[in-house]
């Protein structure tokens, strides 16, 4: 692998995030507490591996320019600040919810992942879009 293939691995690791989301919120819904547990870790690692990976990329290949014209430049540069502040926001989010979680504190761990969930599902997804956008429907 190489830094070039790492956004493409990324936008893996954002879909595979988005589906873990959406199972560790089926199983909480159903009282399987358990896997849900097991749901959640599991996206935090994506998650982390994601971030690991858009560092690296970041780091060893520099910005990537996007290469859309017209009205569609607008809607990107949206969906992209809206994406990298709450992406910001919500890993405190994620670390505070985690340590409510794991420490037992379940009435707590519940209000904030009533912001953290949706929070984390639009970094997850506009993650991708903005992969698309930039790496494959309009890249130069």
């Amino acid at each position: 692998m190489q830094v070039q293939d790492l956004p493409a691995l990324n936008a893996v690791l954002n879909t595979i995030t988005v589906l873990l989301l959406v199972a560790g919120l089926m199983a909480i819904l159903r009282g399987k507490k358990e896997l849900h547990q097991k749901l959640m870790l599991t996206a935090f690692a994506t998650s982390t591996l994601f971030l690991i990976g858009y560092l690296v990329h970041k780091i060893f290949h520099g910005p990537t320019s996007f290469q859309g014209q017209g009205t569609i430049r607008y809607f990107y540069f949206t969906i992209l600040i809206s994406h990298t502040i709450l992406a910001i926001v919500n890993l405190p989010l994620i670390l505070r919810t985690f340590y409510l979680s794991l420490n037992g504190r379940f009435a707590e761990h519940k209000k904030i992942a009533r912001w953290t969930f949706p929070i984390w599902m639009y970094v997850s997804v506009t993650g991708v879009i903005v992969y698309m956008m930039l790496y494959q429907w309009f890249k130069a």
